[in-house]
Parts: C-alpha cells; sequence; structure tokens
C-alpha cells in the first residue's frame, strides 16, 4: 500500500515538473511564432503599400518617403477598421430578433 501511494506521489511530481518546463518553453514558442508573424506581416503590407510606388532605398531621404507612404497606408486601414467597427456596435440588432418572433 505504501508503494503505491509513494509511487503516485513521485509520479505526481515528475508530471508537475514535466508540464512546468512545458509551459516554459511553450512561453519562448509563442513568443518566437509572435514575432515571425509580425515580420511576416510587416513584410506583407509593406510590399502591397509600395505596390505602385517607385521607392527609392539607396537614400535616406527616400527611405522615409516609404517610411511615411507605408505608416499612411497602415493608419487608413485601421481607421478603416475602427470605423466598421463602431458601425457594427451601433446596429440595433435587436430589431433583427423581434421581425422573426412577430411572424410566428
Amino acid at each position: 500500500m505504501e508503494f503505491g501511494v509513494t509511487f503516485f506521489i513521485v509520479a505526481a511530481l515528475v508530471v508537475i515538473i514535466w508540464i512546468m518546463i512545458e509551459f516554459k518553453r511553450m512561453k519562448h514558442k509563442i513568443f518566437a511564432i509572435f514575432l515571425i508573424g509580425a515580420i511576416i506581416f510587416a513584410y506583407l503590407t509593406f510590399s502591397i503599400s509600395l505596390g505602385g510606388q517607385k521607392a527609392d532605398f539607396t537614400s535616406v531621404s527616400g527611405v522615409i518617403d516609404a517610411g511615411e507612404i507605408y505608416l499612411s497606408w497602415l493608419s487608413g486601414i485601421f481607421g478603416k477598421v475602427k470605423m466598421i467597427t463602431a458601425y457594427a456596435i451601433g446596429l440595433d440588432w435587436k430589431d433583427a430578433d423581434n421581425s422573426s418572433k412577430a411572424k410566428s
């Protein structure tokens, strides 16, 4: 009987330690995945925003101009998302529910 209880306690400790180590590893993996995603997002959106522009990356002023175009494009996108979200929040969602109940 004592062997079973001792074995259960040791097994539980091993599992707890293993889970703690995996959580620590997972935290680093999640951060790495976030960084990779942020880099891919920045690259793709930068390419899209400068698609029709002739950007000159050989001079400092060209890099600054490209950065201004990108940030302007990105702020426009976030502004549109904000506008759509505000519109969706402002909708009267109960009105759609009442019309289906009125027909019954």
